[in-house]
C-alpha cells in the first residue's frame, strides 16, 4: 500500500527501512502458510460488511514473458484485448454500488499443462490440480464461498459466461439467481411457443412433442410491439446512468437446453417437450438504431425491470476492484513463476484491498484481523 510504481519483491523490500528481501522472498514464494483460511477469513469479514447485492463471476489476466511461470500459455489476454502469453485467472467479488471486493480466486491451467509434467513440477502444481474450463473453475470457486456458510446474492457476470448454457443451467441446479449478459447469436423462442404432438406413424416408439417453428437468435425476438422504458440505475460522476430497457419472457433453446430439460424430466421419453421460461432483459439506448446488451436471468416472474438492471449493471464495480488491485497493490506485479507463491501473492493483495474496501466504508473504525 506504499507509493512506489513496482510492487513486485524487490522494491517493494527496498522501500522498508528494515526490508529484508530474502525473507519476503521466502515468505511470499516458499514459506508453507496456506492462503485458503486467510481468503476464508477475508471473505466472511467483507460480506458481513458490505452485504453484498451481487456475486461478480469474472477473469483477469496477467501478461507474461517465458513459458516457465505456472499456468502461462498463448491465450487470449483481456488486459492486451489479443491473443498474447499470458497468465488466466478467475474470480468472484461481493459488491454493491458503492463497494467491493474479491473474495476468492482460481488460476486457470491451459490443456498444454496438464500432461506436461516436467513443468508442473517446476511450477509446483499440485498433483490433483487437472485442466478445467474457467466456467467449472467460477463453479468450483462459488461452492467453496457457498460452503463457508455465506449467503450467495444474485449472481452476475459477462457474456464470457452468461453465454454457456451449461454454467446457467449448473447454477439454477444449485438453487441460486443469476443476471448473466448474454451473446446475441444466443437463441431462445418467445413465451407463447408451444410443443406440438406430431402424429404416430404406427411404427416403433411415439414420436416426441417438437416445437414446429425453429428457435430464433434474440434480436429476431425483438418486434415492434417490444415495449422499452426508461430506467436509471445509479448516479455516476456526470450524472444519472439512464438507459431505455425492456423485459421479454423467452425459452431459451439449442441443444444444451433441450438436452437438460430432457434430464430433468427423468429421460428423453418423459420429457413433455416445453422448455422453461426465463427473462431475457434487452438494453436499446434512446439513439440507438438496435439493442446494444442482452442479459438472461432465472429471477421470479415479479422481480421488477428496475432491479434486474441494477443488478445487471452492478459488473462494473470490478472495473474498481482491479484498477486498484493492478495499478495501486501490484496484482499483476508478481514476478514468482510457482503455483504456491501465486496464490501466497494474490491472497496478499486481496487482503490490502480488503482493508482499504473497510477504511473506505468507516475511516474511523478500526479493523480488527
Amino acid at each position: 500500500m506504499l507509493d512506489g510504481r513496482r510492487k513486485s519483491i524487490q522494491p517493494m523490500a527496498e522501500r522498508l527501512p528494515d526490508g529484508n528481501m530474502q525473507a519476503l522472498q521466502q515468505f511470499v514464494n516458499q514459506s508453507p502458510w496456506e492462503w485458503s483460511p486467510v481468503r476464508r477469513r477475508i471473505a466472511e469479514r467483507l460480506c458481513k460488511v458490505i452485504a453484498p447485492d451481487v456475486w461478480v463471476v469474472d477473469d483477469v489476466s496477467f501478461p507474461k514473458c517465458g513459458t516457465a511461470s505456472v499456468g502461462v500459455a498463448r491465450q487470449y489476454c483481456g488486459a492486451l484485448g489479443k491473443r498474447a502469453n499470458c497468465q488466466v485467472a478467475v474470480s468472484v467479488h461481493a459488491a454493491t454500488d458503492t463497494a467491493s471486493c474479491p473474495l476468492e480466486w482460481e488460476l486457470f491451467l491451459p490443456e498444454e499443462w496438464a500432461g506436461d509434467q516436467l513443468r508442473r513440477r517446476r511450477a509446483g502444481v499440485p498433483e490433483e490440480v487437472e485442466h478445467a474450463s474457467k466456467t467449472r473453475l467460477a463453479l468450483g470457486v462459488l461452492d467453496r464461498l457457498a460452503g463457508q456458510g455465506l449467503v450467495v446474492p444474485v449472481i452476475v457476470a459477462d457474456a464470457g459466461y452468461g453465454r454457456s448454457v451449461s454454467f446457467r443451467l449448473a447454477l439454477e441446479e444449485r438453487g441460486w439467481s443469476y443476471v448473466m449478459a448474454v451473446d446475441p447469436k444466443g437463441i431462445a423462442r418467445p413465451a407463447t411457443a408451444e410443443p406440438s404432438q406430431p402424429a404416430y406413424g404406427g411404427l416403433g416408439p411415439p414420436t416426441l412433442s417438437r416445437y414446429r417453428e425453429p428457435a430464433r437468435p434474440l434480436p429476431n425476438l425483438i418486434n415492434a410491439c417490444t415495449r422499452f422504458e426508461e430506467v436509471t440505475w445509479r448516479q455516476g460522476s456526470k450524472g444519472a446512468m439512464t438507459s431505455r430497457f425492456a423485459m421479454l419472457k423467452v425459452r431459451p433453446s439449442g441443444k444444451e437446453a433441450t438436452r437438460t430439460a430432457q434430464e430433468q424430466a427423468g429421460g428423453r421419453s418423459r420429457w413433455d417437450g416445453v422448455l422453461p421460461l426465463r427473462t431475457l432483459l434487452v438494453e436499446q439506448p434512446e439513439d440507438a438504431s438496435e439493442p446494444t446488451g442482452y442479459w438472461m436471468s432465472n429471477l421470479p416472474a415479479g422481480t421488477s425491470i428496475a432491479d434486474l438492471v441494477r443488478w445487471a449493471k452492478m459488473r462494473w464495480r470490478i472495473e474498481h476492484d482491479y484498477r486498484e488491485l493492478k495499478h495501486g497493490l501490484g496484482l499483476d506485479h508478481f514476478e514468482g513463476r510457482t503455483w504456491r507463491g501465486w496464490h501466497h501473492h494474490v491472497t496478499l493483495v486481496t487482503a490490502a484491498q480488503a482493508f482499504l474496501t473497510l477504511r473506505r466504508l468507516d475511516p474511523k473504525a478500526q479493523t480488527p484481523a
